[in-house]
């Protein structure tokens, strides 16, 4: 759950800062108008935010009025942080402006990095990614120069996120293991906590389940075994992070009590953090409704949406109205199914968020099926723009890293006395890289020409082969024919002559002649009826003959029935006239039965699959379904296989159609034009 994860993020932005931005309530204060009692008192989660708001506006006009020096600019930098825990980030950015214009008069190269930091931020916050990577960028620059380590690792870790929250998973994953190389030999188990919880978060959304596992893991043992507080939300967010792996792993069960134990904390997760209380009791709800366990629903559910409304977070309550509908979905209450999901809709297109859309959408389609082709056609044009946007961004962080000139390297020195070695051991690797590379492709050439020329091979015996059953069934159906029409018009001709004349001499008064003839009536009627049933047989033998092609098909299909386990299901529409139907595209339609069963059996993991000829008014229908693993259209690259079936069903001027999702199996659709 994508969205799920972006509140996870902003969670940890949070933790990020807390070092910073946390509450300062410990000791007393003996003088009422002070500073220090003001930013205290700006500071008291129990307070209304009105008067934090009046009690940091009276801190920032005693500092404002001080002499400008480094001890103003980090009173100034404690004044932003009251604002930040306010949400305030309009009065956040300006005071981060006041202190780098004062930073840079000043040459203070440490509150510059401070507030380009703060500035990235706010940046972040409000969604704009390209100024917030370039803000953190050139903090980043500065931390580096000053070999600034902790600041430097928390700076590329806040870039990492950035790139994580666009979707940029391999550019995140890289500046997370940046920020971890600087933390060798650093006390800032903080920082390496949240690099592990970011890691397992990138790695659920790449598919690495067991990875995203480790590294979760890894940061809730880095929380239990730390000797120093540290915030309590991180124990439930990793607690959260591990159980929404098993989740996407459809472990349910497992993934229960993992909500559970972060839901332990419930007071002072409701005070501090109740975006991740509400997280935590949707996700409980979600994977006991999963694991068919009833304890506590809808009731926890509805706490969470409640909750999540109250605190105006839009994503949660999307998320937590898509819940209730699958869940009433499931009870058979379609009412209230279709409520929640249409409040969810109308949530997401009043956050003016594309992204918010396509979880709505998705439950609509499922739950409307007279809809669904509407709402499938936004979900794909919506998730196709995102998609595009995802590329464009990460190209952007590329490019400001590029035209900014802003990364050296690390170790001028080290680079310098092993430029020589480099160079030499790059060029031995890139020659012996390339001519690997070349003889892999001759080889590769050589097996793909072979298989194309015993491909073209197979075609031309087929068709030979077909081409003569098809002569030698014409021939047989000719010579069917005339003897059936002989027998009929010939042999019955005369025999009912026979017949006549013995009926004839029935009249006779001869005893003995009138039984011998009444005994060879009923021979002959044995006789005429015998060659009569043989000539209507051989007349419609013509129409039952079985055509060759179904009898390939036939051996084919039961060669995959003998040679694996897959359940596989083939109905062939018997009113089809295959006469009709040219050599050309009986090959073409066994080629493509043929790759797709090959892909299903080698990729797919299905445990049925299910191949149907259907007869249409001018048009062939071919469906060839499983129910495998599936695979993304729009991420995964076209091999040489699916280019074949579609170059095939071209040059029979048919239409090739393939649906496939992860975890909902593929369906490959043939219309041919007869």
């Amino acid at each position: 759950m994508k969205t799920n994860y972006y509140i996870v993020l902003l969670l940890l932005l949070a933790l990020i800062g807390c070092t910073k931005k946390n509450p300062q309530n410990k000791g007393t204060i003996s003088s009422e108008d002070s500073l220090s009692s003001y930013l205290t008192k700006a500071n008291d989660f129990s307070s209304t935010t009105k008067k934090r708001q009046e009690y940091i506006q009276k801190a920032f006009t005693i500092i404002i009025n001080e002499k400008e020096d480094s001890l103003q600019r980090a009173n100034l930098f404690r004044v932003a942080n009251r604002y930040y825990n306010l949400n305030n980030w309009d009065r956040y950015r300006d005071i981060a402006q006041i202190v780098l214009e004062k930073a840079v008069r000043s040459k203070d190269t440490l509150s510059t990095a401070k507030a380009y930091s703060y500035l990235g931020d706010y940046y972040g916050s409000q969604g704009v990614s390209d100024s917030a990577f370039l803000y953190y960028f050139k903090a980043e620059k500065i931390y580096l120069q000053r070999n600034d380590n902790l600041n430097l690792a928390r700076t590329r870790l806040n870039k990492a996120l950035l790139q994580y929250n666009e979707s940029d998973f391999l550019g995140s994953e890289i500046s997370v293991f940046k920020a971890l190389l600087v933390l060798k030999g650093e006390k800032a188990n903080d920082i390496v906590y949240e690099c592990d919880n970011l890691l397992g978060l990138i790695y659920n959304e790449l598919g690495e389940y067991d990875k995203a596992v480790e590294f979760h893991s890894q940061a809730l043992t880095s929380i239990d075994k730390e000797t120093t507080p540290i915030e309590f939300q991180s124990r439930a967010t990793s607690l959260n992070n591990l159980g929404l792996v098993y989740q996407n792993l459809n472990k349910n069960k497992q993934a229960t009590p993992y909500f559970e134990e972060g839901l332990k904390q419930e007071k002072d997760l409701i005070l501090y953090k109740p975006a991740l209380y509400a997280m935590l009791m949707d996700n409980l709800a979600y994977s006991r409704f999963k694991a068919k366990e009833a304890r506590g629903l809808p009731d926890l559910f509805y706490k969470s949406l409640k909750l999540r409304d109250s605190l105006k977070l839009t994503i949660g309550v999307i998320i937590s109205n898509i819940h209730l509908s699958e869940y009433f979905a499931s009870k058979g209450e379609m009412t209230k199914a279709f409520q929640y999901s249409n409040e969810a809709l109308a949530t997401a297109r009043k956050a003016k968020n594309a992204r918010n859309l396509l979880l709505p959408l998705k439950q609509l389609a499922s739950i409307d099926p007279s809809k669904a082709t509407i709402y499938n056609k936004e979900y794909i044009h919506i998730n196709d723009s995102l998609q595009k946007a995802d590329r464009k961004i990460a190209d952007k962080f590329t490019r400001i890293e590029y035209e900014t000139d802003e990364i050296k390297q690390e170790n001028n020195d080290l680079t310098v006395q092993n430029r020589n070695l480099v160079y030499i051991f790059g060029s031995i690797l890139i020659v012996g890289m390339f001519l690997y590379i070349i003889k892999a492709q001759k080889i590769k050439n050589r097996e793909l020409l072979f298989k194309q020329e015993q491909q073209k091979a197979n075609e031309e015996i087929y068709n030979l082969m077909i081409s003569q059953q098809n002569s030698v069934d014409h021939i047989r159906v000719i010579e069917k024919q005339r003897i059936a029409q002989d027998l009929h018009d010939g042999v019955l001709g005369r025999m009912f002559g026979v017949r006549m004349n013995l009926d004839s001499l029935n009249k006779s008064k001869d005893e003995d002649a009138s039984h011998q003839i009444i005994s060879y009536l009923s021979e002959l009627k044995n006789i005429e009826q015998d060659i009569r049933e043989i000539s209507h047989d051989l007349s419609r033998e013509k129409s039952e003959l079985i055509n060759n092609f179904v009898a390939i098909v036939d051996n084919l299909l039961e060669d995959q029935k003998k040679m694996f386990d897959t359940k596989l299901v083939s109905f062939i529409d018997s009113t089809i006239k295959w006469d009709l139907i040219g050599n050309a595209i009986k090959i073409n339609l066994f080629r493509v039965i043929q790759e797709s069963l090959q892909n299903s059996n080698k990729y797919a993991k299905a445990n049925n699959i299910k191949v149907e000829f259907k007869n249409g008014v001018d048009h062939l229908f071919m469906n060839i379904s499983d129910d495998g693993v599936g695979f993304n259209l729009n991420k995964t690259k076209k091999g040489i296989g699916l280019k074949n079936m579609l170059s095939r069903i071209t040059e029979c001027e048919g239409t090739f159609e393939i649906q496939s999702n992860k975890g909902e199996g593929t369906t490959i659709t043939v219309i041919i034009p007869i």
